[in-house]
């Protein structure tokens, strides 16, 4: 028996069938942002399915749906089986008329991992839902989201791949992925802007022979055993309570002449607080003169918890020392004289050399996050994101050539652990006034009837023009 209209189906359906077949190879060979699907995915679309009365016996010619310029057929017609050429059925037809079983799950993919549709992922610190939009899986991305994420993989691409213009190498912590931009600059750093009196104050110059300054110079090895390694403050805005009693303890593990003397840091996150901040940042002016009035008492005595805590020592100046948290010890108060400034690449280099470890203010922009290694400088590459103070210890300096040149650095030290950067350190450029770490330097020497006496002009007169400031 003969189909008078079957010519014309047969005909709309080769021209269907070639724009089929390129469209399953494109579905196949495309890929989108390295997401994947399953080949089942066009039986999974809605085109039968549609329809009011999705599927009809027999031949109707209008038992039909667009497809691809064209259109595709629901009726059983659509299903002829003497020859697969002359099968026009919609994509969905076995499925939906024939109650095939429905394809595999689709799913996104990305790095490894499989996201069912429908299902959310967390992507760095942006929430994404794995979608179908009809043609591919992707991951739809809450772009709303008002900050950027702390880890920019981007960047460190663009860093890793022209080390050569850098001078340092980028790496993606752990610690910080998943994060967003905000918190690390809320909770990682932790130095205030210190008053226009402090900003103000005058430098000490120091008399001495600028040419017989070596070209290296380690704290660690000329007081061995006796410079606090790198602390980690945790996920707590405090670098100016670790930066300022890391300086103390190496000042007075030097001057004591032993082993390091570690002081708490604990011990000025939570007695230090009254015009402080605590975990939400604070001025180290306010915590040197809280050294040299109250003291801090050994590490070991107010362990670091990386939150601010009820002060258990008691402040009272005229003490030498206090009962611990654990009851059963005691510690010694360690003090130390007035706190001064020392400005100038030569000034601070001399002022490590003959009495240890600075505190320095730099300006950390978000690349700083990602530091691996290497000498560092700030890049334009983050400079028009946010930025925040924060307070590290320079103990060193020396030379490295890179790409022919001979580069300057700084050695200092970090208080985000020894899993950051060069184990803890970091080297930055010196003489460039990089993330303006050479503004604003401090230090004071650990108080004891044994204080070293240097010849220092001193504009500031040392009296206690700083007690004010608390």
């Amino acid at each position: 028996m003969a189909f008078p209209e079957s010519t014309s189906r047969v005909s709309s359906w080769s021209t269907l069938k070639s724009t089929f077949v390129v469209l399953i190879a494109l579905l196949v060979c495309s890929t989108f942002a390295a997401l994947d699907y399953d080949k089942t995915e066009l039986g999974s679309m809605s085109w039968c399915g549609s329809r009011p009365d999705a599927c009809c016996d027999g031949r109707r010619d209008k038992c039909s749906v667009p497809f691809m310029g064209s259109v595709c057929y629901c009726d059983a017609f659509c299903n002829r089986t003497h020859s697969p050429g002359y099968q026009d059925c919609c994509p969905d037809y076995f499925r939906v008329c024939l109650g095939e079983p429905e394809p595999l799950t689709r799913m996104c993919s990305i790095h490894g991992q499989f996201i069912n549709e429908g299902d959310y992922f967390n992507l760095n610190c942006k929430q994404c839902k794995c979608i179908w939009n009809g043609m591919t899986m992707y991951l739809d991305c809450d772009e709303k989201q008002q900050t950027d994420c702390l880890v920019n993989t981007t960047m460190i691409d663009i860093i890793n791949r022209d080390r050569r213009r850098f001078g340092w190498h980028a790496r993606n912590y752990t610690e910080f992925w998943g994060k967003d931009m905000n918190l690390g600059f809320d909770r990682r750093l932790g130095t205030l802007l210190s008053t226009r009196k402090v900003l103000n104050m005058l430098p000490i110059k120091p008399d001495y022979d600028k040419r017989r300054l070596p070209r290296s110079f380690d704290s660690r090895q000329k007081w061995r055993g006796m410079i606090e390694q790198p602390r980690d403050q945790g996920w707590c805005n405090a670098s100016w309570a670790v930066s300022t009693a890391s300086v103390a303890s190496d000042r007075t593990s030097i001057l004591l002449k032993r082993r390091k003397t570690l002081l708490s840091p604990q011990h000025l996150l939570s007695c230090n607080a009254k015009t402080q901040d605590g975990c939400q940042g604070g001025h180290l002016s306010r915590a040197w003169v809280f050294i040299r009035r109250f003291g801090l008492v050994g590490d070991g005595c107010f362990p670091w918890e990386g939150k601010q805590t009820s002060c258990v020592i008691a402040k009272r100046k005229a003490a030498n020392e206090s009962r611990c948290v654990p009851r059963n010890m005691r510690s010694p108060l360690y003090r130390v004289s007035p706190v001064y400034r020392i400005a100038g690449e030569d000034d601070i280099m001399y002022e490590i050399s003959k009495s240890g470890p600075v505190q320095a203010t730099m300006r950390v922009y978000q690349d700083f996050f990602v530091y691996g290694g290497g000498i560092y400088r700030c890049t334009d590459l983050a400079r028009s994101q946010r930025t925040g103070l924060h307070s590290v210890r320079i103990l060193g300096w020396g030379e490295e050539v890179q790409a022919g040149q001979t580069v300057k650095y700084w050695i200092a030290s970090n208080s985000w652990g020894q899993w950051w950067g060069e184990n803890g350190y970091f080297r930055i450029r010196k003489g460039f006034n990089d993330c303006n770490i050479e503004n604003f330097v401090l230090s004071a020497w650990a108080a004891h009837e044994k204080t070293p006496t240097i010849n220092y002009r001193n504009p500031n007169k040392y009296d206690n023009t700083l007690s004010n400031d608390l």
